[in-house]
């Protein structure tokens, strides 16, 4: 899966629209007025960290088992630390990728999560950054 576009966060809009708490049944529609709980910005919810958080759109179907599909955007923070079994957005060679992380016993590997791809073993002679920990997926249905 590979980095299409990288997008900075617009932190001066806000859109604090309702949010309905509670069971939500898929059948026969209900009078929602009595469950709304209060307003929700996605910008807090989904941005711990303004000043270190970035979007990517990415390509490619190789992180489909994570929910990742091609055309979703990435939220991704900058400020947390990358850990084993984390999914990151990473440069290898020069090349923006995203898959999870794989770091024990000296090894770091970027692996893909579908079984049609294979994981990466980084080489100490590659040049390799981690640009951040992905946070959230955002996709239409």
């Amino acid at each position: 899966m590979h980095v299409d576009a990288i997008y900075a966060p617009d932190l001066s809009t806000r859109y604090k629209l309702p949010i309905f708490l509670g069971r939500l049944p898929a059948g026969f529609p209900s009078p929602a007025d009595d469950y709304i709980e209060g307003k929700l910005d996605l910008n807090r919810k989904l941005i711990k960290h303004p000043a270190a958080t970035f979007f990517v759109k990415v390509t490619g179907n190789s992180m489909l088992g994570a929910g990742i599909h091609n055309g979703d955007l990435l939220v991704v923070d900058k400020s947390l630390e990358a850990v084993d079994g984390n999914v990151i957005v990473a440069s290898l060679d020069g090349e923006l990728t995203v898959k999870r992380l794989y770091k024990r016993d000296n090894v770091l590997r970027l692996l893909p999560d579908n079984k049609d791809y294979q994981p990466i073993e980084i080489q100490a002679q590659q040049s390799f950054e981690i640009w951040g920990v992905v946070t959230n997926v955002i996709h239409a249905l």
